[in-house]
């Protein structure tokens, strides 16, 4: 958001284009207020992303983690950021602050406004969330899915667990923290974990990714696309979140899902022109345009960019910031159109 603002006060605009810029920062469902005033819904939202940061040090203070570390890595998975100060990122610390820490990850991961609806003992509105039901399910299963596939590996059903678990709540918020080399777990494994970096976080959230609420739109436009083959004068509402959808959102997220993937497309182009495979080279680019962190090959969690040209280095820094701020800002200002005064 703080590159948004940049961008926004160096371009000369008008109020009305200024909007615009701000609106294609959702392209999608947007998040309701909270309250009659917008500013008052932002500080609602910003004091519960600090009470639950405040807590999360907290917790894994009285632990036993140094407060220095649970500062550092309350902050990294509170803006899903995954900044870390070991070179094993969360591995070394014990099993109860991996726990915490998983956990939280995925707390940052779901809309706050259910948060408040929580708080303020809404809590059957809150469980009719479609969006938090499927992250969850998503999470659930694919952490099962991951622990069975692993289990051989560590011959230990809490510790293949507690990996899985911890895996899929990181690289599914986008927060890219590691307990371990998941690099080296099987092709099955290492394909859910490349799916969640694809699917992110909800919508609401401060993690990337396509966000989970355009994944259930478009699951149900390819739904009722593939009905309509077969009743053509059948004509069905999409609804989500116990609302009809607009066609205005259902264009907007088939553009934007158009887009996204033209983006991850054409970047991996550019990026194979790297002596590297071609697993290192998509994943480089998939996990950095979803803002995720690590990747496989030589960018797995024990691995890094180093290796990349200056040249691929600039790209993928594009990519973070074309994920980052959801495409259409980053395209927006580079357009010569955005820069020329109209008389």
């Amino acid at each position: 958001m703080g590159v948004l603002v940049f961008i926004m006060a160096i371009i000369p605009s008008s109020p009305d284009r200024t909007m615009h810029l701000l609106r294609a920062e959702m392209p999608g469902p947007t998040v309701g207020k909270l309250v009659p005033k917008a500013k008052d819904t932002a500080k609602i939202l910003y004091l519960i992303y600090i009470v639950m940061t405040i807590l999360q040090i907290a917790i894994l203070y009285l632990g036993g983690m140094p407060l220095f570390d649970s500062i550092v890595l309350s902050f990294g998975s509170a803006g899903t950021g995954g900044f870390g100060i070991k070179a094993d990122s969360i591995a070394s610390y014990s099993v109860f602050s991996q726990w915490v820490i998983a956990v939280f990850m995925f707390l940052f991961g779901i809309n706050f406004n259910l948060f408040y609806l929580a708080i303020t003992k809404k809590f059957k509105a809150m469980l009719k969330s479609e969006e938090l039901w499927t992250y969850t399910a998503i999470s659930v299963v694919s952490a099962a899915a991951i622990a069975i596939n692993i289990y051989p590996i560590y011959k230990n059903a809490a510790v293949s667990m507690r990996f899985a678990a911890f895996q899929v709540s990181s690289i599914m918020t986008t927060t890219g923290y590691a307990t371990a080399d998941f690099n080296s777990w099987p092709d099955f494994s290492r394909g859910i974990l490349l799916i969640l970096m694809f699917i992110g976080g909800c919508a609401g959230s401060t993690a990337g990714g396509l966000k989970v609420s355009r994944i259930v739109i478009l699951e149900k436009i390819m739904k009722r696309e593939l009905r309509r083959m077969l009743h053509p004068r059948s004509v069905k509402a999409i609804r989500f979140e116990g609302k009809t959808v607009d066609s205005s959102t259902l264009n907007g997220v088939s553009i934007y899902f158009a887009i996204y993937m033209c983006c991850v497309g054409v970047l991996f182009l550019i990026i194979n022109f790297e002596p590297f495979d071609l697993i290192t080279n998509f994943t480089a680019v998939a996990t950095c345009f979803n803002n995720v962190g690590p990747g496989f090959g030589l960018v797995g969690p024990a691995g890094n960019f180093s290796a990349f040209s200056p040249l691929a280095k600039i790209v993928l820094s594009v990519a973070m910031l074309l994920g980052r701020l959801e495409i259409y800002p980053l395209i927006i200002a580079a357009t010569p159109s955005t820069w020329i005064k109209r008389k």
